[in-house]
């Protein structure tokens, strides 16, 4: 088994009690996603791939301890790829574009093979993945509140009294604004047709729940 497969394995394991949306399918999907903008945008696939299946893997910790899950695995990503026996140059590298991965964070990437792991995360919270994931993620956020206290700082619209408010809260401050904050031409072209799913979304939305302006 090669070493993509073998972190696969890992991942699925650290993860497979996530309760909210970093789950294993997110990360196959920005796998897929860093494959598909690779295409047109060059860049390393090793280090894409490594670093899509690792980009997310803190976020256990992150739910029980508070912090930032990108800090937290970009750690435990490079200690996985030492005991895999993976070269220092690699290790630095997928560490380096996990770090930067996150929205909230607004770091920036210095790699090409960093923008491309920013975008294709950025990409599976648009379109209509992007609803059903909002929606699962307040719902385990809200849990997560009321099981072992903890709360996420950068998702405070997740604990809003009507879920409704806080749904187009973070409609307005993450997927509207991620256009903005693509780095490739190939993101921002699958991100058109993703937002417009949205916006025809949220007006269907407003007008069933009598909220339109």
């Amino acid at each position: 088994m090669d070493l993509i497969e073998r972190t696969r394995g890992f991942v699925t394991e650290v993860l497979a009690d996530e309760p909210s949306t970093h789950d294993i399918s997110h990360i196959e999907r920005v796998e897929t996603l860093c494959a598909r903008i690779h295409r047109e945008e060059g860049g390393d696939l090793r280090v894409l791939r490594l670093a899509a299946l690792l980009h997310d893997v803190g976020i256990v910790k992150e739910h029980q301890e508070g912090g930032n899950h990108a800090e937290y695995g970009a750690q435990i990503a490079r200690d996985f790829l030492i005991s895999e026996g993976a070269d220092s140059d690699l290790t630095d590298h997928v560490a380096s574009c996990i770090l930067t991965h996150r929205f909230s964070r607004g770091m920036k990437a210095e790699t090409m093979e960093a923008c491309i792991l920013q975008d294709a995360d950025r990409l599976d919270a648009l379109g209509a993945v992007g609803i059903f994931r909002s929606l699962v993620s307040m719902g385990a956020l809200r849990s997560l509140k009321h099981t072992i206290g903890t709360v996420k700082e950068t998702s405070m619209n997740a604990y809003t009294e009507d879920p409704f408010d806080g749904f187009y809260d973070y409609m307005e401050r993450k997927p509207f604004r991620i256009m903005d904050r693509l780095n490739t031409e190939t993101a921002k072209e699958i991100a058109k047709e993703r937002l417009r799913i949205m916006h025809l979304y949220l007006e269907e939305l407003k007008r069933e729940t009598n909220r339109e302006n």
